[in-house]
């Protein structure tokens, strides 16, 4: 039996009846313990140790319980990444109360979704961003309060310790989906939910007192459990406030100049960098782990990575309703353009559409077993017909599609619903994708089925060109004939069109339903 075998043969949750997440994450540190770094794009810093941070988490907890925060009411936050934001995050929990972050990029029809499906008793933002959220005081936000710095919300409250004995079974986190179709469902994840993200453990191996950056914003899954899991390992967590969007080269000067060991990236960051050709000589770092989540991980990534910083980039794969499923560990072989294996722990499968396994290197949905583990959702808010559906039967289906190969390693193929077939044949958009991404003028690609009269469909690639390149017909070609060379003559794209940038969810996974939606009402008006 091998290491990965032994391991998962060993695992067990050990979930106790009473749990809460703040005080396995906050209050359980010595005070003198350093807890936070923290920059903002402007330059101003701060170091926290955690007696400071457990301070204004019971001083938040005594202001939301004077406005009438008590167990079961939602608290939502519209702020930056700062220590008063964790601050927040952790007052929520010792007030037994729901937790719903929300980023300042939503929309104001998003915010008002969210607002209007919750009906929080606050929500908490800045200055800035608080006209916005006016209108809704009185009609599904019980009271709006100002959060910036030095304006006094938190200052002067008590610091006495505020703690709230919660079972682990109890709502501690709401989630909104950011699902391509219909509006957000708010998922409810109990405080157990943080025991399970056991990739801090395997895939990080988090070392006490080290330095952790988590690139992903404190709105999502990808955000907060990068904050909240290396916090209960002890690591000290390095945060940066960036202004604008993301600036491959100001992030890893940040890492460079903060000696961040430990981090928590997404493929659309690593892509970004990669147009950083001295990256490692401009931005010495001293890496120690390097993970990757949130969309698949293309293997030119990995090795331009393994290049600059001769580190292999470690993927996994999970959901916001169950995450991480899948993932690859430090003493595992990494084969690159693979999730990994199932996550020690989550019993995992691909299934047909009956529900039984397939065949090794067969295409199936990624599912997982009901209930097998710690983080499966209490449900959705407010829907009990759809978290029935979704959640109450014997398997969680995450409509993402992946074979497996002899050795359980799980590749992913794309969402479940967009396969294109063409000519008979079943394609899958990533390995076009990844195909198209290594021709050195190409910086993001997106593979769908677009309507052809003589095939049915075929694979058109939107194609977001690299710095400094120009389209053109010829380069269209020279990518097509690229793509055919690597992949094969039918899974090549046939169109190329070249686009400024792709349409995306706000956690960075390409929306590729809306290309293919553009692509049938182009073929709808030519055909009337």
């Amino acid at each position: 039996m091998g290491r990965y075998e032994e391991l998962v043969a060993g695992w067990s949750w050990d979930v106790p009846d009473r749990y809460n997440i703040v005080q396995d994450v906050c209050d359980k540190h010595p005070r003198e313990k350093a807890a936070m770094v923290w920059e903002r794009f402007d330059g101003a810093t701060r170091e926290l140790d955690w007696g400071e941070l457990q301070d204004l988490a019971n001083q938040a907890a005594h202001v939301l319980g004077e406005h009438g925060v008590d167990p079961g009411e939602r608290v939502a936050v519209v702020l930056p990444p700062t220590p008063e934001t964790a601050a927040i995050f952790f007052g929520t929990w010792k007030r037994g109360a729901i937790l719903l972050s929300m980023s300042v990029l939503y929309g104001d029809d998003g915010i008002a979704h969210r607002l209007k499906d919750s009906k929080p008793r606050v929500l908490i933002t800045d200055k800035a961003n608080a006209p916005r959220f006016a209108q809704h005081v009185g009609e599904t936000v019980g009271e709006l309060l100002i959060l910036d710095e030095g304006d006094g919300l938190l200052a002067g409250a008590p610091t006495d310790m505020v703690s709230y004995d919660s079972a682990a079974d109890e709502p501690a986190q709401l989630y909104y989906t950011s699902g391509t179709t219909g509006l957000a469902k708010g998922i409810v994840h109990a405080h157990r939910y943080l025991l399970s993200n056991n990739e801090y453990e395997i895939c990080h191996v988090v070392q006490d007192g080290e330095r952790f950056h988590g690139m992903g914003e404190w709105a999502w899954a990808a955000g907060i459990a990068p904050l909240l899991g290396p916090w209960r390992l002890g690591a000290v967590q390095v945060v940066l406030q960036r202004e604008g969007g993301f600036d491959p080269r100001g992030q890893l000067d940040f890492l460079s100049r903060n000696a961040v060991t430990n981090v928590f990236t997404t493929p659309t960051a690593m892509r970004s960098m990669m147009a950083i050709e001295d990256a490692a000589t401009r931005y010495p770092c001293d890496f120690r782990r390097v993970c990757s989540a949130g969309e698949p991980l293309n293997p030119e990534a990995i090795r331009w990575f393994r290049e600059q910083y001769g580190l292999t980039v470690l993927d996994y794969y999970g959901l916001t309703e169950s995450y991480p499923l899948c993932g690859n560990m430090p003493w595992m072989e990494v084969r690159e353009g693979s999730m990994g294996r199932p996550m020690p722990g989550w019993d995992v499968r691909i299934l047909d559409e009956d529900e039984h396994e397939v065949a090794q290197g067969e295409r199936g949905e990624i599912c997982l077993l009901a209930r097998s583990n710690p983080h499966y959702p209490l449900g959705y808010w407010n829907d009990d017909e759809a978290a029935a559906e979704t959640f109450g039967g014997d398997w969680f289906h995450t409509k993402d599609a992946a074979t497996a190969d002899e050795d359980g390693y799980i590749w992913y193929a794309g969402r479940a619903d967009d396969v294109i077939i063409s000519a008979g044949y079943r394609i899958g958009p990533f390995e076009v994708e990844s195909a198209c991404i290594e021709h050195p003028a190409v910086r993001e690609a997106a593979a769908v089925a677009a309507p052809d009269e003589r095939r049915g469909t075929i694979v058109k690639a939107f194609i977001v060109l690299a710095e400094g390149r120009e389209p053109s017909e010829a380069l269209g070609d020279e990518i097509k004939a690229f793509v055919r060379d690597r992949l094969s003559a039918y899974a090549y794209p046939r169109r190329v069109e070249f686009v400024a940038d792709l349409p995306k969810t706000l956690t960075g996974k390409i929306r590729r339903i809306e290309l293919r939606e553009r692509e049938a009402e182009a073929a709808r008006a030519q055909s009337a």
